[in-house]
């Protein structure tokens, strides 16, 4: 089965057997309803014992399900009228990022973010959702936009990582996502930075600098991918498994550790299974953090994204173990 996650096997073929025998009993002149009764509340225990203890990679694999929804998924179902704007007015158009202008129950705001492929074909031409320097750079010309013109800005977080190839370097890679998070600190509007699937290093913190970061219930954020840290650290990147366990990637982590502002909780079994349903969760955490940041003047929005990031890893030692009186 397409999208098939290797944790969510049991309960596929318990349904399987349920259909089958729901399928026998049209056919055959037998009444197995007790035994179809059994297996369903059987399933729904199931369910709850799986969904309820998912493990740091099978959140990993739930990020990077095919079908999980996109930046532009999103945007249809959230925001009215938007109206997408391309290019970062030095290079080209890059469309590993999209970036626009829509709204927000009425009110005008400005929409950027990472967009991969459904399939072959579109990941290929989205370049698998890792953006050159123009599209960290369309973002940036927008986020300016929105500054001018007093948008607040959204920004939809869903990358592996910056594209890290030679002409992508060539053109200032680094510097544009330097650029990014030095302008995004002194943005004079509201920003809300949303990880929607994979939020991977610093292509992922380039649009990730914001004053209130959500993930959804099932998203990843981190430095490294676990492939990645398993080659790096165990010389083997079939221990991603455990590089997931041990480096704190998944939102229930990473809410603990004070990285994120919350947890937008996802539909069971993960985003892709109802989009709808999971773009209404979104807008309520879009709603309530919109209402309480504009609230605030453009020195206070400054001041609570400095403070923000300041106190992330914070830490205090104890005088004797320092040596000061």
């Amino acid at each position: 089965m397409v999208g098939e996650l290797e944790f969510e096997r049991p309960i596929i073929e318990l349904r399987k057997k349920i259909s089958e025998i729901r399928e026998f009993t049209k056919t055959a002149d037998v009444d197995l309803s007790s035994e179809i009764e059994k297996l369903e509340t059987r399933l729904e225990k199931l369910e709850k014992d799986i969904y309820e203890n998912i493990k740091p990679w099978d959140r990993v694999q739930i990020a990077r399900h095919p079908n999980r929804p996109t930046t532009l998924d999103y945007i249809a179902e959230i925001f009215e009228g938007f109206f997408e704007c391309h290019g970062d007015r030095t290079f080209s158009d890059d469309e590993a990022i999209v970036g626009g202008i829509a709204k927000f129950n009425g009110l005008p705001v400005t929409i950027i973010g990472h967009q991969r492929g459904k399939d072959t074909k579109e990941n290929i031409r989205r370049n698998f959702g890792m953006p050159h320097p123009e599209g960290y750079r369309k973002a940036l010309r927008l986020m300016k936009q929105a500054d001018k013109f007093k948008r607040p800005i959204i920004c939809f977080i869903d990358t592996k990582g910056a594209y890290p190839g030679k002409a992508a370097e060539e053109r200032g890679q680094s510097e544009a996502i330097a650029k990014n998070l030095f302008e995004m600190a002194g943005l004079r509007v509201p920003v809300i930075c949303i990880v929607i699937g994979e939020g991977g290093s610093g292509g992922a913190l380039a649009l990730g600098v914001g004053n209130r970061i959500y993930m959804l219930e099932n998203s990843t954020y981190s430095v490294i991918s676990p492939e990645g840290a398993a080659a790096i650290l165990w010389k083997d990147s079939a221990l991603a498994k455990q590089a997931a366990e041990t480096m704190k990637i998944t939102a229930p982590d990473l809410k603990g550790l004070g990285v994120i502002d919350d947890i937008i909780p996802e539909i069971k079994g993960g985003a892709h299974k109802d989009v709808k349903k999971q773009a209404e969760e979104i807008k309520n955490a879009l709603k309530d953090s919109l209402q309480e940041l504009l609230k605030l003047s453009e020195d206070e929005l400054i001041e609570d994204r400095y403070k923000r990031f300041r106190t992330i890893g914070e830490f205090s030692l104890a005088k004797d173990y320092i040596g000061v009186q």
